[in-house]
């Protein structure tokens, strides 16, 4: 296979103007479809956006290649364009894009088309190549064009493929093979005669330099950067080899004896690669844009000792400067975060539609909710298996939160540190004083744990460094997980009685007002603290004051107090059923606020928020905090006070809709609650920033459709 098989000339077009980005990609796919590549011309434009959306396909010097793996694209195929005038392609060196190619690849295909599309890729690379592109004036002589470049720089190609191309002509051929066969010769032996005396020096004594190349798609940057990487290392007279980690999985793979001979390892990747091989070597890690466009400063930097030396002592890394990845603070910070969001979520959604099918069977059974009081959910056999279940992953949940974070920070020695301070957090005080309150440190204790642990064995890491190399292998099996669990104890032992105090005084303080008839503050308030930190310490002391007063109307005779126990509760319930609700009405109706990942939870919140499980709302307050929280506050505050206004009562201390039946004035107790969950959906799409286009929102919702 060729180039040629991939580009058409029905899919080139020269000489094109074209006003934004936008006309740009959807004068490709067009001409994409033109060549008979796609089955879904608007699946596989939402994949070239969403691609887009993860950073700009431009690689600079006019250059730009949009490209998508999808199931959208029936074959492989590339479509190409000039634009004499340029267009703003959000290029990393600020020039308009004048040459452009887009590149169709199959999902589930075979990889030999993905190499064809790299070899393309390293092509570009050649600027005399890309200039003669720019000044073709037909399709015709566009695809000449590649077609010599590419004989000239895989000569063993054409030589195979000549006497295919030729067998149907009889004689005339054996005159005209060995006319192909000779410039082709003639091209590699002066290929080898050019070869610089680096290449000579690689063979000798190993390659000076390593690379690895990585994009999250595969197919363009991964190669381009590993070319301009190699070319910048032949120019500075320093052998490098490049692994690419593209579609295809990892090839030119780096050998343990070059790794330990290198002076230095350049990883131009956007996306994870096996690090732990680089220990103890000088590591330059970078976004692949960068080695494309910075490929000379990049070895510059290991030339010059400006790269941090890389540790990964049982598979943790911890890099021995600040400046290992090129990050800034807060994407490390926010990296660490979803790195444990991501993981807890499924025991959030798992666990949270368990317990909600056990409420709707105790519920089915008859089972009335104020009688039974904490032990809704488990009275009929079924119901007590699921919400056992439920309650299971629930437990988790926290642990896995804080691990991996950890984990995130420290790699695998920050695992079991970071879950153990995530359980102390959950377990809150009834470990640090047996016997003491039940108040666990919630979702926001779990938090602090995960970071703390994390940066604790990043601690304990650099302090034993200098042991004796015999005691390498103790390490992470013992020193880490022993010194780490310990610390991290005595952290969580200091935490939590500070929650006791805080939930002790907030308790109070609800209890005062309380005793003051203050009953529609009091709802506001209730509300504010169930939207705070949703289970956490807040969060539990807003649940414990409604449930001491269901206890308390149990045991009063005065139908005006019972009444205005009843109303508390009514409202800690409805301030814990907000936040998911708005949350999966504004992942509906302002989809662009959101991710896809995020988007796909609304139906599960929508469940979660009508069964009165709050966490269904933590992974998105634990990502952005700074916004969620404050939005699902004013929600659940509105309705909390709603709810009072209105005197809706509640006889149960939980359930959500599956114990409405038990509800005083359910309609106004609806009202209320669709009120708080407008408003909070209001408030959070004000408050977050877009995350995709409008435009990237309709492709994608119109590739939903044509799948559907």
């Amino acid at each position: 296979m060729r180039i040629k098989d991939l580009l058409k000339l029905d899919a080139i077009e020269l000489g094109v103007k074209v006003a934004d980005k936008a006309a740009a990609i959807d004068k490709l796919v067009a001409l994409q479809d033109k060549a008979g590549n796609l089955t879904d011309i608007d699946g596989y434009k939402a994949a070239i956006l969403k691609r887009e959306s993860e950073s700009t396909t431009a690689i600079g010097e006019g250059l730009a290649v949009p490209h998508a793996k999808t199931a959208a694209a029936k074959k492989a195929g590339l479509a190409a364009m000039t634009v004499p005038d340029g267009v703003d392609y959000d290029a990393p060196d600020g020039k308009a894009s004048d040459l452009l190619f887009m590149i169709a690849a199959p999902e589930g295909a075979g990889d030999e088309h993905l190499e064809i599309l790299s070899r393309l890729m390293v092509m570009l690379m050649d600027p005399d190549f890309s200039a003669k592109l720019r000044a073709a004036k037909t399709p015709k002589e566009f695809l000449n064009i590649i077609n010599k470049q590419e004989a000239l720089k895989y000569p063993e190609e054409a030589e195979e493929e000549a006497p295919a191309e030729e067998a149907p002509e009889k004689k005339a051929p054996a005159k005209k093979a060995p006319a192909k066969k000779a410039p082709a010769k003639k091209a590699a032996a002066a290929a080898a005669a050019a070869a610089p005396a680096a290449a000579a020096a690689a063979a000798a004594t190993g390659y000076k330099l390593l690379a690895v190349t990585a994009c999250p798609t595969g197919i363009a940057h991964t190669y381009m950067a590993a070319e301009a990487l190699e070319q910048a290392g032949k120019k500075l007279g320093l052998p490098l080899k490049a692994e690419t980690n593209g579609s295809g999985g990892a090839k030119n793979v780096l050998t343990a004896e070059e790794i330990a001979a290198a002076d230095g390892i350049i990883i131009a990747a956007d996306k994870n690669v096996d690090m732990a091989r680089f220990d103890g070597k000088p590591v330059v890690k970078v976004p692949v844009s960068d080695g494309i466009n910075k490929p000379e400063e990049l070895i510059q930097r290991i030339v010059d000792g400006k790269a941090a030396i890389y540790h990964a002592e049982g598979g943790a890394a911890a890099a021995a400067s600040a400046d290992l990845g090129g990050e800034s603070t807060w994407h490390k910070v926010y990296k660490h975060l979803m790195n444990g969001v991501s993981h807890m979520l499924p025991f959030v959604v798992g666990g949270g539609i368990l317990i909600a099918i056990a409420f709707l069977i105790d519920t089915i059974a008859g089972v009335d909710a104020s009688q039974v009081m904490g032990d809704f959910g488990t009275v009929t056999p079924a119901a007590a298996w699921f919400k056992t279940i439920g309650g299971a992953a629930f437990d988790f949940m926290l642990p896995i939160l804080a691990g991996f974070i950890a984990m995130s920070i420290a790699d695998r020695p920050g695992l079991a540190v970071g879950m153990v301070g995530g359980y102390l957090a959950k377990v809150g005080a009834t470990w640090a004083a047996p016997g003491g309150q039940d108040v666990s440190a919630g979702f926001l204790g779990a938090l602090l744990a995960g970071f703390l642990a994390g940066y604790i064995v990043k601690w304990l890491q650099k302090i034993t460094e200098k042991l004796p190399k015999s005691l390498d292998g103790i390490r992470p099996m013992l020193i880490y997980p022993l010194c780490g669990i310990a610390l991290i104890a005595v952290v969580m032992c200091t935490v939590d009685p500070v929650m006791i105090w805080l939930n002790t005084g907030i308790a109070k303080a609800l209890t005062a007002l309380y005793s003051k008839n203050l009953t529609v503050l009091l709802g506001l308030l209730l509300g504010l603290m169930m939207a705070t930190d949703m289970g956490g310490p807040i969060n539990k002391a807003a649940y414990l004051f409604g449930t001491g007063m269901l206890a308390t109307a149990q045991t009063v005779s005065d139908p005006a107090t019972q009444q205005a126990c009843y109303i508390m509760m009514a409202c800690v319930m409805i301030g814990g059923m907000v936040p998911p609700i708005a949350i999966a009405l504004a992942c509906q109706l302002f989809p662009q606020k959101f991710t896809a990942a995020e988007r796909a939870t609304a139906p599960t919140n929508y469940v979660m928020g009508l069964s009165f499980i709050t966490e269904g709302a933590i992974p998105f307050a634990a990502a952005d905090p700074g916004r969620v929280i404050p939005s699902m506050m004013v929600g659940s505050g509105i309705a909390g006070a709603l709810c009072a206004l209105f005197g809706c009562t509640l006889m149960a201390p939980h359930g959500g809709i599956f114990v409405f039946a038990t509800v005083g004035r359910w309609y106004l107790y609806l009202l209320a609650l669709a009120v708080g969950a407008i408003a909070g959906m209001f408030m959070l799409a004000l408050l977050k920033k877009d995350v995709m286009t409008k435009e990237e929102v309709a492709a994608e919702k119109a590739a939903l459709k044509a799948k559907k």
